[in-house]
């Protein structure tokens, strides 16, 4: 069935909106999906702050060149169906709700990608995102980078403290 042209019309906005308000934005195929399994991708984004959207690529296009920031971005990479997430809180979410789903579902593959600044991110480097841990494992590296000196400091001042006990111990039970 076709898609009236106000409803293209307001799809296009729609994406306009969220590419205009993403921090980052990862396209991914999908061509062998379940409906169920596209509904549980949709619950895992959801519980990450990422939106999933399925459009056609010519309407992505459109809400892209209609963006002044992704005018130059280069589309190419977007071709056949196409799922696309984005998180306007964390950049690296998108590509990571979709990496960590498709290791459960190879069938989802990750194909293309957009910064906030407006650049094209081609398939390696989208992978490469993916991999890279968020931010709250980056602050809990970074507290406990930030606390392992004192932590090795408390554990050498209750070293001497332990071994009097244990000399204590030992000599009062040879007694």
């Amino acid at each position: 069935m076709a898609i009236s042209r106000d409803k293209k019309n307001a799809l296009v906005a729609e994406l306009a909106e969220l590419f205009t308000t993403a921090k980052s934005a990862v396209g991914a195929t999908y061509n062998t999906l379940t409906v169920a399994e596209l509904q549980e991708l949709r619950a895992a984004a959801r519980a990450n702050d990422v939106v999933i959207k399925v459009a056609k690529n010519r309407l992505v296009r459109v809400a892209l060149a209609g963006n002044d920031k992704f005018k130059a971005a280069d589309t190419s990479l977007l071709t056949g169906q196409l799922v696309y997430a984005f998180s306007s809180t964390d950049e690296v979410a998108p590509a990571q709700v979709l990496a960590k789903f498709a290791k459960a579902h190879p069938a989802l593959q990750l194909v293309a990608g957009f910064d906030n600044t407006g650049a094209a991110l081609d398939t390696a480097t989208v992978t490469a995102l993916a991999s890279l841990p968020t931010k709250d494992q980056l602050r809990g590296q970074l507290v406990s980078v930030i606390a392992a000196p004192l932590t090795g400091f408390l554990s050498v001042a209750n070293g001497a403290q332990r071994g009097f006990a244990q000399v204590l111990s030992q000599r009062a039970e040879a007694l």
